[in-house]
This record gives C-alpha cells, structure tokens and sequence, in this order.
C-alpha cells in the first residue's frame, strides 16, 4: 500500500481555537489537490492514536477514522508521506496519501465507477476490510 483514499471524520465539530473555524467550511474552501497536513496527536485524550488533518491554511479539517489512524500514524512516523485533498461529498471528507515519496495521484472524478454485481447486497452493518491492509483486516 503506497497510496490510499482516507476519509476524514469530525467535519461538523467546532474547532477549539479562538475564532471556532468551521471545519466543513474549510473543507468547502480546499481544492482537490492541495496539499494538507496529518499531525498525529498522542496526548489526545479521546484516543492516543488520533491523527488530526489540517488545511493548508492551518485550520483543522477534522480526524483520520479510528479504524485508520494507527495504521496511518505508524507509517508517518517512519516513511515520508504527502497528504492532499481529494473531495467533499455530502457529510464525509477526504484525502488522499503517498508513502514512500512522490505526490499522491487523484482519481479521476468522472471515470466511470465499475458496474455492481446485482447479486451483490451492501450491508451496513458488516465489516469490509481494505485488501491492501495488514492482515488483521485494518
């Protein structure tokens, strides 16, 4: 896994600096491609494997999803990696990251999506692993 699409969670909390910046409106301004920054957060007190992702302006956008961030987090430390912003659809977030150097590559938005199996039933409830993660199913 050199490059992935992460979401980013947390888009309609306030942020805790002084002005309250609006997350999702900082998600508004972003365009795909621009450069943001992943900042792991040990001392998070919700979660020590927390990895908050800022814009390039500096104002928090939100969370990696807690099913990532350990993963993401270990990897920051020991590989360099560029994050960028990918997209904003409806209620979710998201950015994409390359390990190993190199600039992410962003899908391109209008390539047609492969057809689903009509056999094929999505569960919410059920739990899909990505197959390029570890094999505990990360």
């Amino acid at each position: 896994m050199d490059e992935l699409t992460l979401s980013v969670v947390g888009i309609d909390f306030p942020n805790a600096d002084r002005s309250k910046s609006n997350r999702r409106m900082e998600l508004l301004l972003c365009a795909p491609g621009e450069p943001v920054d992943l900042r792991s957060e040990p001392k998070n007190p919700h979660d020590a494997n927390a990895v908050a992702v800022f814009s390039a302006r500096g104002i928090q956008m939100g969370y990696l999803s807690a099913e990532r961030a350990p993963l993401i987090g270990r990897r920051m430390q020991q590989e360099e990696h560029v994050a960028v912003f990918q997209a904003l659809t409806g209620s979710m977030g998201y950015v994409r990251i390359r390990f190993g150097g190199g600039a992410p590559s962003l899908p391109n938005p209008e390539a047609p999506t492969p057809a689903r199996s009509r056999a094929a039933t999505f569960d919410p409830d059920a739990f899909y692993p990505d197959p390029e993660g570890p094999e505990w199913g990360a």
